[in-house]
């Protein structure tokens, strides 16, 4: 999505880019001040609906519209430099970029394109496993987006973490309140009080029971079977295997999400869809995540019991 140029570039395009940097050089970091100052809130916004770092929004739109000032961004209120792809049903445009006359998605005003790009973040498998970063590592967020592919430029990563430094947009993540965890909108951990269900179950440690969409849940250890976790809550076995839409005991791994009641019926506000990757999910580990029903998966999307979801698909949370 960053600019590039080669041979072929017209001289027009660079001459227009270059002059564009030199007016934004020759004015200081004014443009930069008033674009955090105008910017500042509504990543922060997004960052709690999201998931996604306050500072890294702000850099990518400081670096991807130039401070605001860029042709995407004036005629488009495109600040991220997001293309059309295959999914997108609004206004276009079209510009050169990596290809010529390539195709950008027009939004109806500034906060559209803020919003778009936190749900182009979340929404997209290949940029999944930034949710398990540190929210305030903003050094791992950026390489994490060169590493994802967002941008074309090898320096883009340094780009961002400079702009973040420079203008301290850290102070963005902390300072409005804790960011979430990830944009499954995980809860604090409470304390819970340990259940000896039969003298051989006796657990001398209390386990943190977290909230996934609401629902109260714990994360499997090694050795953890559903019936060891159901005793250890007061549950009989079957209960917990219909909370967390199985038959069958089933192996569990490290990790593994398992709630302790009902999920809901459909996933927290602001969670709309989900665009299936290449990893192999299934359409149970997609309701896990979100913690929604399988069942309500089924009906929002109108799906079939052997349903397998395919690299691209989009499924409706709610």
């Amino acid at each position: 999505m960053f600019l590039k140029f080669s041979i072929f570039t017209p001289v027009k395009r660079i001459v227009a880019f270059v002059g564009a940097v030199f007016l934004l050089l020759a004015a200081g970091s004014e443009p930069y001040q008033k674009y955090i100052e105008k910017y500042s809130q509504v990543a922060i916004s997004e960052m709690h609906r999201s998931g996604v770092p306050a500072s890294i929004t702000l850099a990518q739109g400081l670096v991807e519209s130039a401070a605001g000032q860029s042709t995407l961004a004036t005629k488009a209120n495109n600040h991220f430099g997001i293309k059309c792809h295959s999914d997108w049903k609004g206004k276009k445009t079209y510009r050169d970029d990596d290809k010529a006359n390539e195709c950008f998605r027009v939004y109806s005003n500034a906060a559209a394109s803020f919003k778009d790009h936190s749900d182009f973040l979340r929404y997209q498998d290949r940029y999944k496993f930034l949710f398990d970063l540190d929210p305030t590592d903003y050094k791992a967020w950026a390489r994490g987006l060169k590493k994802a592919g967002y941008a074309t430029d090898r320096l883009y990563a340094d780009k961002l973490i400079k702009v973040i430094e420079d203008y301290e947009l850290y102070r963005f993540d902390t300072e409005a309140g804790e960011v979430p965890e990830s944009p499954l909108q995980i809860e604090a951990p409470v304390e819970v009080t340990p259940v000896a269900a039969r003298e051989e179950y006796r657990f001398s440690l209390s386990r943190k029971v977290f909230r996934v969409n609401g629902v109260p849940c714990v994360y499997a250890v090694q050795g953890d079977t559903y019936e060891s976790i159901a005793r250890a809550n007061g549950l009989f076995a079957n209960e917990i295997l219909r909370y967390n839409d199985l038959r069958d005991e089933e192996p569990l791994k490290a990790g593994d999400v398992v709630f302790l009641q009902y999920k809901k019926k459909r996933a927290a506000r602001g969670m709309d869809k989900y665009i299936a990757g290449d990893g192999g999910e299934s359409l149970r580990d997609i309701a896990q995540r979100f913690g929604v029903r399988m069942s309500s998966l089924k009906r929002f999307n109108k799906l079939p019991d052997d349903y397998v979801p395919l690299e691209g698909d989009t499924i409706r949370l709610r």
